[in-house]
């Protein structure tokens, strides 16, 4: 017996259907502590629970498959229903629950849901937080500086040449005037900037204090890998998730990363192009290790020539050493006794 549930922010829907694909009964339930009670009860009355697909696992599913694992119900993570499926049958909530279900049954969904109840977890919130504050602090600096474009000549002039630190401490600094024209209201305006730019500075120095102490922490040799730095190591931790055992070896972390092969040949050409699936920012993280390790690591920039040479370009060069660094990524962040039992190919991705 299968469990497929549609999740939304007030309301799952949820459906029971057998290992033979014939659906039991369907009902929705509140997305509330008891309704996660209600619904496993409801669930285990048809017989023996033992597996659950669900969508949304990361968002709106989150809590309720943090429940079901605590009831010892393997959960899956469900994509979105096949497009084609649903043309043909309509979409509403019992249709995408049973389809959840099915997903499953069928093997079209095979992905173990992230724990998101440890360490990795807490990496995700504090990198959401800190995304936002950079957001918020670079148009903060943004809107100071065109304030002072158009602030009135004796006090551009006063604070023309300073560097961003020395400028956002002297505009900080300015005393609060009387507002009685536009010179005044941008005076207050450079201040209040300013102090606000002050504020979100200390708090993105904090947040990257918190995530560098939470990577070491877990997976403290990450950090020591050329090219790696807080947040690349938290945004591929937090691709892999808190049990990165799920993906199985190697081989799945790239694709995950968008850094495995997808196969280009046609006719005489053979060749393998960019993946521009997966993950893009743990795409984006390790394309950013392959730039460091370019510049100052002599090791990829003999690999660079040497494939040069072999008629390469350098888009297929950057492609390949993305592929190499997802294995070695990998390797590090994956249970030694998991990782000993990968038998994923350890060949040129080229």
């Amino acid at each position: 017996m299968l469990l497929g549930v549609d999740t939304h922010k007030h309301i799952h829907a949820a459906a029971v259907v057998t290992t033979l694909g014939a659906v039991l009964d369907g009902r929705s339930f509140p997305a509330t502590i008891d309704g996660y009670r209600q619904l496993v009860a409801w669930a285990r009355s048809f017989g023996s629970l033992r597996r659950a697909g669900v969508e949304c696992t990361g968002s709106y599913g989150a809590a309720l498959t943090r429940h079901l694992r605590a009831e010892g119900i393997e959960v899956t993570e469900v994509n979105q229903p096949d497009k084609a499926a649903r043309r043909r049958h309509g979409e509403t909530d019992a249709v995408d629950a049973e389809a959840a279900a099915r997903a499953v049954l069928s093997g079209r969904a095979t992905a173990t849901a992230k724990t998101s109840d440890d360490p990795v977890e807490m990496l995700r919130l504090f990198k959401l937080a800190k995304g936002s504050a950079i957001e918020s602090r670079t148009q903060a600096i943004n809107q100071l500086k065109s304030v002072l474009v158009c602030a009135d000549a004796e006090l551009r002039e006063s604070l023309a040449g300073l560097r961003s630190p020395k400028l956002f401490q002297q505009c900080a600094a300015l005393t609060e005037p009387e507002i009685s024209g536009p010179a005044e209201a941008a005076r207050h305006t450079l201040r209040l900037l300013a102090r606000r730019i002050q504020r979100l500075t200390e708090e993105i120095n904090d947040l990257t204090k918190r995530i560098t102490e939470t990577i070491k922490a877990t997976t403290p040799d990450l950090l020591d890998v050329h090219g790696v730095g807080p947040d690349s190591a938290a945004v591929l931790l937090i691709s892999a998730g808190d049990n990165p055992g799920r993906l199985g070896n190697e081989v799945s972390f790239a694709a995950l990363c968008g850094a495995s092969p997808v196969e280009a040949s046609s006719g005489k050409t053979q060749r393998r192009r960019l993946n521009r699936g997966g993950d893009r920012q743990a795409n984006a993280a390790l394309y950013r290790i392959v730039l460091s390790r370019l510049r100052w690591k002599g090791r990829s920039q003999d690999y660079l020539r040497r494939r040069l040479a072999e008629g390469k370009t350098k888009r297929e060069i950057i492609r390949c050493l993305k592929r190499y660094v997802a294995r070695e990524i990998y390797r590090l962040i994956v249970p030694t006794n998991t990782a000993a039992n990968d038998t994923g190919p350890a060949r040129d991705a080229a």
